[in-house]
């Protein structure tokens, strides 16, 4: 089979999992998972249905922040639950509580903060954005069904400069599904960022040389956007300690505004 025709499935795959099913008896929402060759449930496809669980909750409201906790391993092979508690809900602000459960209990938990649009002073201090650079390649991330371009390797073993650039670009989609999709964007690339300044270990290397998992990432949304064009991902993955890394990005569009911002805790264990 074909990259292209890869690319095509799972982007419909991805697609299908954010068509959340409402349960009865205002119970919460049932989600769909990829079909991804993969040893966990992926984490970012629960932080794009925690989004969609949150909209369907407050339709008339965005997305404003949420943070999430991953403190148990979620199995493919079985459906996620989806139950939200409104801790408030106002005319403008919005706190909800949801927990994707299995059978196993509860895999993942997120604190979504809600807020309506409102008009006010619009300012941004941020570095200026390049076009996407001529040297670029595209990159094959295989859970990404986008059109992805970077002028660094997250596989390559020599050691440099903890940081990250990704060019990113999707099909067509509702733009109401923006924020999922680019929840689901952030969560692949910061660990692998992170090990850019350890010698001769790179991403390519887990499971080997080291194990990983997502324990918490949080995003905030500050503009609307759409998915459709060239989006980059810019992020730096400052430190490792404790067995644990820590990384942070911005998410910008192609005329340097910064739409969201994210950050994520990983442990990374050596072998």
């Amino acid at each position: 089979m074909s990259y292209c025709c890869c690319v095509a499935e799972l982007w419909d795959d991805l697609l299908a999992c954010l068509d959340l099913e409402t349960l009865p008896d205002e119970a919460g929402f049932e989600g769909k998972n990829l079909h991804l060759e993969y040893h966990r449930l992926f984490g970012g496809q629960l932080l794009a249905q925690f989004l969609v669980a949150a909209a369907l909750t407050c339709p008339e409201k965005s997305v404003k922040s949420v943070h999430v906790l991953f403190p148990r391993e979620g199995h493919a092979d079985e459906p996620v639950r989806y139950t939200v508690d409104r801790h408030h809900e106002g005319g403008t602000f919005a706190s909800l509580a949801i927990q994707a459960r299995q059978s196993r209990g509860v895999i993942a938990t997120a604190s979504v903060s809600m807020h309506k649009a409102e008009d006010g002073l619009a300012r941004q201090s941020v570095a200026p954005v390049r076009e996407v650079p001529a040297d670029s390649e595209p990159v094959t991330l295989g859970m990404m069904p986008f059109e992805t371009r970077s002028s660094i390797s997250l596989d390559a073993r020599e050691a440099g400069p903890p940081e990250y650039r990704l060019w990113l670009k999707m099909a067509k989609a509702d733009p109401a599904l923006a924020p999922a999709l680019a929840a689901y964007a952030t969560d692949l690339t910061l660990i692998g960022t992170a090990l850019r300044a350890v010698p001769d270990v790179s991403q390519a290397d887990a499971q080997k040389a080291f194990t990983s998992a997502v324990t918490s990432h949080t995003l905030w949304f500050h503009r609307p956007f759409t998915t459709d064009a060239w989006l980059l991902l810019r992020q730096q993955g400052p430190i490792l300690a404790h067995g644990r890394s820590f990384g942070r990005g911005d998410l910008l569009t192609a005329d340097g505004t910064l739409v969201a911002s994210y950050a994520q805790e990983a442990m990374v264990r050596f072998k």
